[in-house]
Parts: C-alpha cells; sequence; structure tokens
C-alpha cells in the first residue's frame, strides 16, 4: 500500500537557521497522525512543506506516491509550476490555527467558494455540498452567518468544512484549537474525531495531548527540527522513551 505521505531526509532552512534536518517519516492512508513538541521544533514548518506553502531544501517529499512540488528526470528534481503545484493542492485540505474566512461572506458562502472556482462547479452543486459539510461540522443553522457572527470555535469549523469541500484525499491541520477559548475547544475536536471515524487521512500538529491520546494513530514527538520519538500515542505519552520526551511531556500532561 503507498504511503499517504512519506518523507526522506527532509531539510528546510531559512537563511542560516536549520528548521529541519532530515526527517523521515511515513503515513499511511486512514491514519491519524499527530506530530508533539515544543514551539520552534519544526511541526508546523513541515506540515507546509507537505502541501508546498514551504519548499524543502533538500530530501524527497513524497503524497500518494507522487513528490511535492517536483518532477523527477533521472537524478535531477525541476520544480513545477504554480499551476501544476495548485492542481496538486486541491487533494491536500489545510485548517490553519486562524481561520482566515473571507470576511464579506457568509458561513455558506466561504465554503462554496473553492469549488466554484477552483473546480468550476456549478453554484447549486456547490451549494448542496456546502450545506451538507455545514451540517456536518454542527453548523446547519449558521449557514447565512457571517464569520463576525460565529465564534472563534465556530468560525474554525466553517474553515474545516471548507477545506472538506475540495474533497481532500489528506487533511492537515495546524494546531487548529490553539486560538481557541478553552471551551470551543471540545467542538472542534469533536468534528475531527468524526472525521477520523470516517476514514480520512489526517496530519495534525496538536497540543491537545488528549486528542493524540484517543484519535491519533501515531504521535511523533519533535524537538530542535528532528523527530525524536515516535510510535503508538499509549506509549510515546504514557512511557517514553527519550528523557527529551519526558520532561516536554511533564510540562503538558
Amino acid at each position: 500500500m503507498t504511503a499517504m505521505v512519506k518523507a526522506e531526509r527532509v531539510h528546510k532552512s531559512y537563511g542560516a537557521v536549520q528548521v529541519l534536518k532530515g526527517i523521515d517519516l511515513e503515513v499511511a492512508p486512514r491514519e491519524v497522525f499527530c506530530l508533539i513538541g515544543p514551539s520552534g521544533s519544526g511541526k508546523s514548518t513541515f506540515l507546509r512543506c507537505i502541501n508546498h506553502l514551504e519548499k524543502i531544501n533538500s530530501g524527497r517529499l513524497y503524497v500518494d506516491g507522487e513528490l511535492v512540488g517536483y518532477r523527477q528526470q533521472g537524478n535531477k528534481l525541476y520544480e513545477l509550476k504554480d499551476r501544476e503545484v495548485a492542481a496538486k493542492r486541491r487533494d491536500i485540505g489545510m485548517v490553519f490555527q486562524r481561520f482566515n474566512l473571507f470576511p464579506h461572506m457568509t458561513a455558506v458562502e466561504n465554503v462554496m467558494e473553492a469549488p466554484i472556482q477552483v473546480k468550476r462547479e456549478s453554484k447549486a452543486v456547490a451549494r448542496e455540498r456546502a450545506l451538507k459539510l455545514l451540517d456536518r461540522v454542527g453548523l446547519g443553522d449558521k449557514a447565512g452567518n457571517y464569520p463576525s457572527q460565529l465564534s472563534g470555535g465556530q468560525q474554525q469549523r466553517v474553515a474545516i468544512a471548507r477545506a472538506l469541500a475540495m474533497e481532500p484525499k489528506l487533511m492537515l491541520f495546524d494546531e487548529p484549537t490553539s486560538a481557541l477559548d478553552p471551551e470551543l475547544v471540545g467542538d472542534v475536536l469533536d468534528v475531527m474525531r468524526g472525521l477520523a471515524e470516517d476514514g480520512m487521512t489526517m496530519v495534525v500538529v496538536t497540543h491537545e495531548m488528549g486528542f493524540a491520546r484517543e484519535v491519533g494513530d501515531s504521535v511523533v514527538f519533535m524537538d530542535d527540527g528532528v523527530v525524536v520519538e515516535s510510535g503508538h500515542p499509549r506509549d510515546v505519552l504514557t512511557n517514553p522513551q527519550h528523557e527529551r520526551t519526558k520532561s516536554f511531556l511533564s510540562k503538558v500532561l
């Protein structure tokens, strides 16, 4: 079976600062893969490399068996044109810390926008799916509301519905609950649990250890640009082998 995400010796630098120092990992189809670690460890940068929002400096990164952002001829890599990158990116949904909704559009219009603009879907088809997706994230009654009329948690659930509207085969979540008030976190995590139950492949950068333990199939602890420890959530979170992992978890659990 082809891995949904495969990283081989992935390096990423900003100038002289090495952010990723040779990441090797694999995410299987239908797997919920959680990345944990302190701020600045490279988790979000790696996530952004998966859909080529950040370009890697060396190594190989594949999604569903295809190179991300490049094509290979012989031993050389050639960067794809922006249009080709955008076409590949359609299959990858991404949910950010900040919801990035269009403020002048209602919830349903936000969800409809990409399928209409990118896939050239008719408004009727896009609207029907958008309403179903808003229902799925528990916001069927908020379709006509503007972002300013929604709580942070509701906006984040609209953002998830928007990502799902493109029918992706992979979903990336970059600390989707970190900007939310604590009482709003649960609703967003419930939606993500539902996606996991439906078999969506997800890579989740998170500080929510309970979610990683309950829903994750694998947990990777990153620090200083490297994978320190990885395995089943039960093993990594309750019986970590590395001192650095133990130290981190003692502060967050």
